[in-house]
Protein backbone atom coordinates (compact mmCIF):
# COMPACT_ATOMS: atom_id res chain seq x y z
CA UNK A 1 0.00 0.00 0.00
CA UNK A 2 1.10 3.45 -0.75
CA UNK A 3 1.08 7.40 -0.06
CA UNK A 4 -0.29 8.85 -3.14
CA UNK A 5 -0.52 12.50 -4.45
CA UNK A 6 -2.29 13.92 -7.08
CA UNK A 7 -1.62 17.55 -8.25
CA UNK A 8 -4.42 18.98 -10.43
CA UNK A 9 -6.90 17.00 -8.54
CA UNK A 10 -10.12 19.61 -10.31
CA UNK A 11 -8.83 19.39 -13.96
CA UNK A 12 -9.89 17.13 -17.04
CA UNK A 13 -7.12 15.05 -16.68
CA UNK A 14 -6.77 15.33 -12.93
CA UNK A 15 -10.24 13.69 -12.50
CA UNK A 16 -9.62 11.40 -15.37
CA UNK A 17 -6.77 10.10 -13.08
CA UNK A 18 -8.83 9.83 -10.06
CA UNK A 19 -10.87 7.64 -11.84
CA UNK A 20 -8.33 5.34 -13.34
CA UNK A 21 -6.95 5.12 -9.79
CA UNK A 22 -9.98 3.30 -8.84
CA UNK A 23 -10.86 1.56 -11.65
CA UNK A 24 -7.22 -0.12 -11.36
CA UNK A 25 -7.36 -0.72 -8.05
CA UNK A 26 -4.29 1.10 -7.52
CA UNK A 27 -2.98 -0.12 -4.05
CA UNK A 28 -2.71 3.35 -1.53
CA UNK A 29 -3.49 3.76 2.26
CA UNK A 30 -3.28 7.56 2.07
CA UNK A 31 -4.40 9.72 -1.44
CA UNK A 32 -3.96 13.65 -0.95
CA UNK A 33 -5.36 16.12 -3.95
CA UNK A 34 -3.99 18.89 -4.25
CA UNK A 35 -4.81 21.88 -6.76
CA UNK A 36 -3.85 26.07 -7.41
CA UNK A 37 -5.51 27.95 -4.66
CA UNK A 38 -8.88 29.39 -6.21
CA UNK A 39 -10.01 25.15 -6.24
CA UNK A 40 -8.79 24.91 -2.59
CA UNK A 41 -11.49 23.47 -0.26
CA UNK A 42 -13.51 21.82 -3.32
CA UNK A 43 -15.23 18.84 -2.00
CA UNK A 44 -14.39 15.38 -4.13
CA UNK A 45 -15.90 11.88 -3.71
CA UNK A 46 -13.72 9.04 -4.17
CA UNK A 47 -14.46 5.34 -3.29
CA UNK A 48 -17.05 6.11 -0.57
CA UNK A 49 -15.10 8.93 0.85
CA UNK A 50 -15.32 13.17 0.71
CA UNK A 51 -11.31 14.17 0.16
CA UNK A 52 -10.73 18.06 0.61
CA UNK A 53 -8.60 19.42 -1.93
CA UNK A 54 -5.65 21.68 -0.73
CA UNK A 55 -3.77 23.73 -1.66
CA UNK A 56 -0.12 22.95 -2.72
CA UNK A 57 2.51 24.61 -1.15
CA UNK A 58 6.30 23.89 -0.63
CA UNK A 59 5.96 23.02 2.78
CA UNK A 60 3.44 20.26 1.66
CA UNK A 61 5.83 19.29 -1.01
CA UNK A 62 7.93 18.26 1.13
CA UNK A 63 5.63 15.44 2.92
CA UNK A 64 6.76 11.79 2.95
CA UNK A 65 4.57 10.24 -0.45
CA UNK A 66 5.54 7.42 -2.67
CA UNK A 67 4.22 8.68 -5.72
CA UNK A 68 3.04 11.57 -7.24
CA UNK A 69 0.93 12.40 -10.06
CA UNK A 70 0.92 15.89 -11.26
CA UNK A 71 -1.06 17.50 -14.13
CA UNK A 72 -0.75 21.14 -13.47
CA UNK A 73 0.87 22.75 -16.37
CA UNK A 74 5.14 23.56 -16.47
CA UNK A 75 5.61 26.13 -14.26
CA UNK A 76 3.92 24.32 -11.54
CA UNK A 77 6.15 21.03 -12.22
CA UNK A 78 9.41 22.85 -12.62
CA UNK A 79 9.19 24.22 -9.22
CA UNK A 80 7.25 21.62 -6.65
CA UNK A 81 8.40 17.80 -8.62
CA UNK A 82 12.18 18.70 -8.11
CA UNK A 83 10.16 19.39 -4.15
CA UNK A 84 8.60 16.03 -4.37
CA UNK A 85 11.26 14.16 -5.53
CA UNK A 86 13.83 15.24 -3.08
CA UNK A 87 11.46 14.12 -0.16
CA UNK A 88 11.63 10.73 -2.06
CA UNK A 89 8.68 10.28 -4.12
CA UNK A 90 8.52 9.39 -7.53
CA UNK A 91 6.95 12.06 -9.81
CA UNK A 92 4.98 11.07 -13.12
CA UNK A 93 4.90 14.59 -14.61
CA UNK A 94 2.05 15.33 -17.57
CA UNK A 95 3.51 18.81 -18.61
CA UNK A 96 5.88 19.44 -21.11
CA UNK A 97 8.30 20.92 -18.23
CA UNK A 98 10.28 17.40 -18.10
CA UNK A 99 10.52 16.19 -21.77
CA UNK A 100 13.43 16.87 -23.58
CA UNK A 101 15.34 16.79 -20.18
CA UNK A 102 18.32 14.20 -20.84
CA UNK A 103 18.29 13.35 -17.10
CA UNK A 104 14.25 12.39 -16.90
CA UNK A 105 12.34 9.35 -18.86
CA UNK A 106 10.19 9.73 -21.26
CA UNK A 107 8.00 7.12 -20.87
CA UNK A 108 5.18 4.81 -22.84
CA UNK A 109 5.20 1.71 -21.29
CA UNK A 110 4.58 -0.29 -23.97
CA UNK A 111 7.32 0.85 -26.05
CA UNK A 112 10.20 1.77 -23.21
CA UNK A 113 10.53 1.70 -19.35
CA UNK A 114 11.62 3.37 -16.68
CA UNK A 115 15.76 3.58 -15.72
CA UNK A 116 14.68 6.10 -12.94
CA UNK A 117 18.12 7.79 -13.23
CA UNK A 118 16.30 10.37 -11.18
CA UNK A 119 12.74 10.38 -9.48
CA UNK A 120 11.05 12.38 -12.01
CA UNK A 121 9.22 10.76 -15.43
CA UNK A 122 7.58 12.40 -18.25
CA UNK A 123 4.51 11.57 -19.49
CA UNK A 124 4.71 12.41 -23.45
CA UNK A 125 2.63 14.46 -25.43
CA UNK A 126 -0.70 12.98 -26.30
CA UNK A 127 -0.30 12.78 -29.96
CA UNK A 128 3.06 11.73 -29.30
CA UNK A 129 1.89 8.59 -27.61
CA UNK A 130 -0.67 7.58 -30.11
CA UNK A 131 2.22 7.61 -32.47
CA UNK A 132 4.90 6.00 -31.50
CA UNK A 133 3.27 2.80 -30.42
CA UNK A 134 2.32 1.65 -33.69
CA UNK A 135 5.47 3.13 -35.05
CA UNK A 136 8.14 0.72 -32.27
CA UNK A 137 6.78 -2.16 -33.73
CA UNK A 138 7.00 -1.48 -37.19
CA UNK A 139 11.15 -0.06 -36.30
CA UNK A 140 11.69 -3.11 -34.26
CA UNK A 141 10.99 -5.25 -37.52
CA UNK A 142 11.59 -3.32 -40.31
CA UNK A 143 13.55 -0.12 -39.43
CA UNK A 144 12.40 3.36 -39.39
CA UNK A 145 14.00 6.02 -41.09
CA UNK A 146 11.12 9.28 -41.36
CA UNK A 147 7.90 9.84 -40.28
CA UNK A 148 5.59 13.06 -41.35
CA UNK A 149 2.80 13.30 -38.77
CA UNK A 150 -0.38 15.67 -39.49
CA UNK A 151 -2.17 15.68 -36.44
CA UNK A 152 -6.39 16.15 -36.35
CA UNK A 153 -6.52 17.02 -32.23
CA UNK A 154 -9.49 16.95 -30.38
CA UNK A 155 -10.69 19.85 -28.30
CA UNK A 156 -10.50 18.21 -24.95
CA UNK A 157 -6.11 18.03 -25.65
CA UNK A 158 -6.74 21.65 -24.29
CA UNK A 159 -8.72 20.94 -20.90
CA UNK A 160 -11.73 22.55 -20.21
CA UNK A 161 -10.81 25.47 -21.69
CA UNK A 162 -11.20 23.78 -25.00
CA UNK A 163 -14.45 22.13 -24.42
CA UNK A 164 -15.87 25.53 -23.61
CA UNK A 165 -14.59 27.38 -26.39
CA UNK A 166 -16.50 24.48 -28.44
CA UNK A 167 -19.37 25.17 -26.05
CA UNK A 168 -19.21 28.49 -27.28
CA UNK A 169 -18.89 28.59 -30.56
CA UNK A 170 -22.43 26.31 -31.18
CA UNK A 171 -24.07 29.39 -28.99
CA UNK A 172 -22.29 31.70 -31.50
CA UNK A 173 -20.37 33.50 -28.62
CA UNK A 174 -16.74 33.96 -29.54
CA UNK A 175 -13.80 32.10 -28.11
CA UNK A 176 -11.65 32.86 -25.00
CA UNK A 177 -9.21 30.25 -25.12
CA UNK A 178 -8.06 29.83 -29.20
CA UNK A 179 -6.63 32.54 -31.13
CA UNK A 180 -9.87 32.01 -33.88
CA UNK A 181 -13.26 30.12 -33.98
CA UNK A 182 -12.96 26.33 -33.40
CA UNK A 183 -16.82 25.59 -33.96
CA UNK A 184 -17.49 24.60 -37.60
CA UNK A 185 -13.49 25.31 -38.45
CA UNK A 186 -9.85 23.77 -38.35
CA UNK A 187 -7.37 25.72 -36.51
CA UNK A 188 -3.98 24.97 -37.68
CA UNK A 189 -2.12 26.21 -35.01
CA UNK A 190 -1.62 23.92 -31.71
CA UNK A 191 0.97 25.92 -29.45
CA UNK A 192 3.15 29.34 -29.92
CA UNK A 193 4.65 29.53 -32.95
CA UNK A 194 8.54 29.06 -33.37
CA UNK A 195 10.88 31.15 -35.30
CA UNK A 196 11.49 28.10 -37.79
CA UNK A 197 7.33 28.09 -38.21
CA UNK A 198 6.92 25.31 -36.80
CA UNK A 199 4.28 25.49 -33.37
CA UNK A 200 5.79 23.84 -30.00
CA UNK A 201 3.11 21.45 -30.08
CA UNK A 202 4.97 19.95 -33.60
CA UNK A 203 8.78 20.50 -31.75
CA UNK A 204 7.18 18.05 -28.95
CA UNK A 205 6.18 15.46 -31.47
CA UNK A 206 9.47 15.20 -33.62
CA UNK A 207 12.14 15.69 -30.59
CA UNK A 208 9.64 13.66 -28.57
CA UNK A 209 9.58 10.98 -31.27
CA UNK A 210 13.43 10.52 -31.51
CA UNK A 211 13.98 9.83 -27.84
CA UNK A 212 11.30 7.74 -26.83
CA UNK A 213 12.50 5.39 -29.72
CA UNK A 214 15.94 6.64 -28.55
CA UNK A 215 16.86 7.27 -32.67
CA UNK A 216 17.84 10.59 -33.39
CA UNK A 217 18.69 9.88 -36.61
CA UNK A 218 14.91 9.28 -37.40
CA UNK A 219 13.64 12.02 -39.65
CA UNK A 220 10.71 14.04 -37.69
CA UNK A 221 8.17 16.56 -39.42
CA UNK A 222 4.92 17.63 -38.09
CA UNK A 223 1.81 19.45 -38.85
CA UNK A 224 -0.75 19.95 -35.72
CA UNK A 225 -4.34 20.89 -36.56
CA UNK A 226 -7.06 21.79 -33.88
CA UNK A 227 -10.10 19.94 -35.05
CA UNK A 228 -14.19 20.74 -33.73
CA UNK A 229 -14.46 17.28 -31.83
CA UNK A 230 -14.71 17.04 -28.03
CA UNK A 231 -12.74 13.83 -27.74
CA UNK A 232 -9.95 11.57 -29.17
CA UNK A 233 -6.97 12.97 -31.49
CA UNK A 234 -5.97 11.40 -34.59
CA UNK A 235 -2.33 11.01 -36.38
CA UNK A 236 -2.08 10.78 -40.40
CA UNK A 237 1.50 9.22 -40.86
CA UNK A 238 3.96 9.27 -43.55
CA UNK A 239 6.27 6.39 -42.72
CA UNK A 240 9.20 5.44 -44.40
CA UNK A 241 11.20 2.25 -43.32
CA UNK A 242 14.21 0.41 -44.20
CA UNK A 243 12.93 -2.68 -45.57
CA UNK A 244 9.42 -3.33 -47.62
CA UNK A 245 6.98 -5.55 -45.83
CA UNK A 246 3.54 -5.60 -48.24
CA UNK A 247 0.83 -4.32 -46.53
CA UNK A 248 -0.58 -7.85 -44.46
CA UNK A 249 3.16 -7.87 -42.86
CA UNK A 250 2.40 -4.31 -41.43
CA UNK A 251 -0.95 -5.42 -40.44
CA UNK A 252 0.10 -8.69 -38.57
CA UNK A 253 2.95 -6.62 -36.53
CA UNK A 254 0.72 -4.11 -35.31
CA UNK A 255 -2.26 -6.11 -34.64
CA UNK A 256 0.32 -8.43 -32.09
CA UNK A 257 1.66 -5.66 -30.34
CA UNK A 258 -0.07 -4.21 -27.11
CA UNK A 259 -2.53 -1.91 -26.97
CA UNK A 260 -3.08 -1.44 -30.89
CA UNK A 261 -6.47 -2.30 -32.62
CA UNK A 262 -6.52 -2.74 -35.99
CA UNK A 263 -9.46 -1.16 -37.75
CA UNK A 264 -8.65 -1.41 -41.33
CA UNK A 265 -11.18 -3.44 -43.93
CA UNK A 266 -11.89 -0.64 -47.16
CA UNK A 267 -13.65 -2.97 -49.07
CA UNK A 268 -16.32 -2.22 -46.02
CA UNK A 269 -15.22 1.08 -44.99
CA UNK A 270 -13.53 0.02 -41.65
CA UNK A 271 -11.32 2.64 -39.96
CA UNK A 272 -11.34 4.34 -36.97
CA UNK A 273 -12.42 7.61 -35.91
CA UNK A 274 -12.75 9.60 -33.06
CA UNK A 275 -16.17 8.21 -31.90
CA UNK A 276 -14.36 4.48 -32.18
CA UNK A 277 -11.63 5.78 -29.65
CA UNK A 278 -13.29 8.34 -27.63
CA UNK A 279 -13.30 6.76 -24.40
CA UNK A 280 -11.63 3.46 -24.78
CA UNK A 281 -7.96 2.68 -23.99
CA UNK A 282 -6.62 1.78 -27.11
CA UNK A 283 -4.79 2.73 -29.72
CA UNK A 284 -6.85 2.16 -32.88
CA UNK A 285 -5.07 2.10 -36.46
CA UNK A 286 -6.26 1.89 -39.92
CA UNK A 287 -5.81 3.06 -43.58
CA UNK A 288 -2.89 1.07 -43.69
CA UNK A 289 -1.39 1.53 -47.39
CA UNK A 290 1.86 1.83 -49.43
CA UNK A 291 2.99 5.19 -50.32
CA UNK A 292 3.26 5.06 -54.05
CA UNK A 293 5.31 7.91 -54.52
CA UNK A 294 8.24 7.28 -52.37
CA UNK A 295 10.29 3.82 -52.02
CA UNK A 296 9.17 1.77 -48.65
CA UNK A 297 6.97 4.09 -47.77
CA UNK A 298 3.25 3.67 -46.06
CA UNK A 299 0.48 5.85 -44.60
CA UNK A 300 -1.39 4.96 -41.44
CA UNK A 301 -3.85 6.63 -39.03
CA UNK A 302 -4.01 6.56 -35.55
CA UNK A 303 -6.85 7.58 -33.54
CA UNK A 304 -6.41 7.31 -29.46
CA UNK A 305 -8.64 9.22 -27.09
CA UNK A 306 -6.63 12.20 -25.82
CA UNK A 307 -7.22 12.24 -22.16
CA UNK A 308 -6.97 8.64 -21.90
CA UNK A 309 -4.08 6.91 -23.26
CA UNK A 310 -2.91 10.29 -24.13
CA UNK A 311 -2.97 11.69 -21.01
CA UNK A 312 -4.05 10.18 -17.65
CA UNK A 313 -3.72 6.48 -18.59
CA UNK A 314 -0.22 6.59 -19.95
CA UNK A 315 0.59 8.12 -16.44
CA UNK A 316 -1.34 5.56 -14.38
CA UNK A 317 0.03 2.55 -16.52
CA UNK A 318 3.16 4.47 -15.64
CA UNK A 319 2.40 4.44 -11.82
CA UNK A 320 1.72 0.27 -12.51
CA UNK A 321 4.95 -0.27 -13.97
CA UNK A 322 6.76 1.12 -10.71
CA UNK A 323 4.70 -0.58 -8.50
CA UNK A 324 4.98 -4.17 -10.08
CA UNK A 325 8.79 -3.86 -9.42
CA UNK A 326 7.91 -3.25 -6.22
CA UNK A 327 5.95 -5.97 -5.69
CA UNK A 328 8.26 -8.94 -7.40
Amino acid sequence: MYKIALVGATGLVGQTMLHLLDQKNIPFFSLTLFSSARSAGKRVAFKGETYIVEELTEEKAKSDFDYVLMSAGGEISLHFAPLFEKAGAVVIDNSSAWRMDDSIDLIVPEVNKPTLKRKIIANPNCSTIQSVIPLKPLADAFGLKRVAYTTYQSVSGSGWKGIEDLDRGEKGEAPENYPKPIYHNVIPQIDVFLEDGYTKEEQKMIKETQKILKDASIDVTATCVRVPVPHAHAVAMNITLKQEPTVAELKAVLGDFPSIIVMDDPSREVYPTPLDAAHKEGVFVGRIRKDNSLPNTYHLWSVSDNILKGSALNAVQILEELISRKDD
